[in-house]
């Protein structure tokens, strides 16, 4: 008699290598090595901050601090701070704060010394050349954070948001990337994967039992949880458009033709006079960018040439960069002025640009008739009517960029993705997951199925780190700053 919960046990057992990490040359570094940077931004400043990460951390920081109090580093509790001079031979390069962490429970995973000196750029290099002169290395880009995904202080989507956080410049930004350090996406997608695992490790033993005709996994709770992935998977990936756009900004081109009012309308939006304004037609011959947050989102204006025919060789250049910049934009505003403008522009640009958002809007508005305005506003019932230089409409204009936007879904506990690597991801296992459930439908044999699970694992895996390989690595972590 065949004990099959004993037979599963050694079965999922033998084949842990689902959940085991593939990294490769890099989880096999011993990580004798100590590294040091510095942890702030280089040049002068108040104060600086180095960073140093290794098993001999704390006992060559023994060898170059004196501690006002006669304390011994290696002597002291983890998570302390101590006075003291940094010296050389005698000579005192700086007075100094040590903060001491004792591995594991550091940034790193390792003992970490990380040392406040004053932010003169050459007390920084002395106390840096100091340091490597005892046996220290200077860190790689991303090596701390490196180290705290080598030693499980971190997994991957969350060091990737460590850099997301650092280069968060809006408060929509901030929450996602906060987000994804608490673990919220790490630990949607890990408990899908343990899931699918479950019921991989059971359609596999069922392949080492065929002569025995015996089916462990339950098909229909089988379809059921592959449904369910289906519909998380798909809910994260429609959320990268609005993860992407708040990570890095929405472009907005504002376009028109000459003296329509596009850089009074920057000026107002910006607060401030950043492009020139004339009544010459033809003053902005190239691009003027700057950009402004509305409830936590990045919205980066560029104001463009005005589109006309001309014989003025630079205004021509300026003509053709409009064009340009429309191509990068998400959303085009298109500035007029008057009830009698050239609509065969606006229609040139719904035409070339099927795919893009285009407002119209009509300024200028305290110059127009009722019965102008009127007439106006039926033939462009979505457009937005203001006056820029009175600055009347503009909160309307507002209101209405940030409608384009489904910001709400910030204030939910939905989860956002804003990394392209993870979409990539998501959209591989998604694919594999319906070769899967095809598979279901058409009664493919074990065998085959378990191919196609075996893929979507993979990629789940790709997005924790739980499945990884050195080149993935080297590309993530060389895009951190260095001290980080």
């Amino acid at each position: 008699m065949i004990d099959f919960n004993d037979v599963l046990y050694q079965y999922i057992y033998s084949r842990k290598c689902y959940n085991d990490s593939l990294i490769c040359t890099f989880a096999d570094m011993s990580n004798t090595e100590t590294i040091i940077a510095l942890a702030t931004p280089s040049g002068t400043g108040a104060i600086a901050v180095i960073r140093v990460s290794g098993p001999s951390s704390i006992s060559i920081s023994d060898t170059v601090f004196k501690s006002i109090k006669n304390k011994k580093l290696s002597d002291q509790k983890s998570h302390s701070i101590h006075l003291g001079h940094i010296t050389e031979n005698g000579r005192i390069l700086d007075k100094v704060l040590i903060s001491l962490f004792r591995g594991p429970h550091s940034y790193t995973g390792e003992d970490v010394i990380e040392i406040s000196c004053h932010g003169s750029p050459y007390i920084q290099q002395q106390i840096i050349q100091l340091f490597l002169r005892k046996g220290c290395r200077t860190a790689s880009a991303g090596e701390f954070t490196l180290r705290a995904f080598l030693n499980g202080k971190m997994d991957l989507s969350q060091a990737e948001a460590v850099a997301d956080l650092i280069a968060s410049n809006s408060e929509a930004a901030h929450e996602i990337a906060m987000q994804q350090m608490r673990g919220g996406f790490s630990n949607e997608i890990q408990k899908l994967r343990e899931e699918l695992l479950n019921f991989a490790s059971l359609i596999e033993l069922e392949l080492d039992f065929s002569q025995e005709d015996v089916e462990f996994a339950n098909r229909s709770q089988f379809n059921a949880l592959l449904n369910r992935i289906s519909e998380v998977l798909k809910k994260l990936i429609d959320s990268f458009t609005l993860g992407n756009v708040i990570k890095n900004g929405i472009p907005v081109a504002i376009v028109g033709q000459p003296n329509v009012g596009k850089s009074t309308l920057l000026n107002v939006l910006l607060n401030e006079e950043r492009a020139i304004v004339s009544d010459i037609a033809g003053t902005t011959r190239d691009t003027v960018e700057d950009q402004i947050t509305l409830n936590g989102i990045n919205f980066r204006f560029i104001d463009t040439a005005g589109i006309r025919e001309t014989e003025d060789v630079v205004e021509q250049i300026g003509i053709k960069r409009t064009f340009g910049k429309i191509e990068t934009a998400r959303l085009i505003i298109f500035l007029f002025d008057t009830i009698d403008f050239d609509r065969s522009e606006l229609k040139r640009i719904e035409t070339n640009y099927p795919k893009k958002e285009i407002l119209p809007i009509c300024n200028k508005i305290d110059m127009l008739t009722n019965s102008q305005l009127d007439s106006l506003e039926k033939e462009f019932p979505n457009a937005i009517f203001l006056s820029a230089k009175n600055r009347v409409g503009i909160d309307d204009l507002e209101n209405k960029l940030l409608s384009l936007v489904d910001s709400g879904s910030l204030t939910g506990d939905s989860t956002i993705i804003s990394n392209s690597r993870h979409y990539d991801a998501l959209l591989k296992a998604l694919e594999e997951i319906q070769k899967v459930k095809e598979g279901m439908e058409i009664g493919l044999a074990s065998d085959l199925m378990a191919i196609d699970i075996r893929q979507a694992l993979f990629h789940l895996g790709e997005i924790t780190g739980s499945v990884t390989t050195d080149d993935l690595l080297g590309n993530i972590f060389s895009n951190f700053c260095i001290g980080k």
